[in-house]
């Protein structure tokens, strides 16, 4: 797989599945299997038996991963954009497409 224009840290939107149009942090980027996840979406809930680490039990609700190719960039209004990457002095740095404007990663 290639390297994500998603990374740790970015402001995402959500473009299809049952969370769609949700906005998010991404807390955990996973390049190897092409997937994110984001902050309080697409929680998935377990249900969990008590043990001796946890003699509660009860449910467990996590962030399950989603593609990369279900997310985008949020721009300053919240809506997605498309992102490549530009030379700028010496450097190689993410770009909005729909902006122009510079991603800070």
């Amino acid at each position: 797989m290639s390297a994500l224009k998603i990374k740790k840290g970015d402001q995402v939107v959500v473009l299809s599945g049952k969370d769609k149009g949700k906005t998010g942090t991404v807390t955990k980027a996973m390049p190897a299997d092409g997937k994110v996840i984001v902050g309080g979406v697409n929680v998935a809930t377990r249900h969990r038996k008590p043990t001796q680490e946890n003699p509660q039990g009860g449910l467990e609700r996590i962030e399950a991963p989603l593609h990369v190719s279900k997310v985008a960039i949020a721009t300053a209004d919240g809506k997605p954009t498309r992102v490549r990457f530009e030379m700028q002095d010496g450097k190689k740095v993410r770009v909005a497409v729909k902006t122009g404007e510079k991603i800070d990663g």
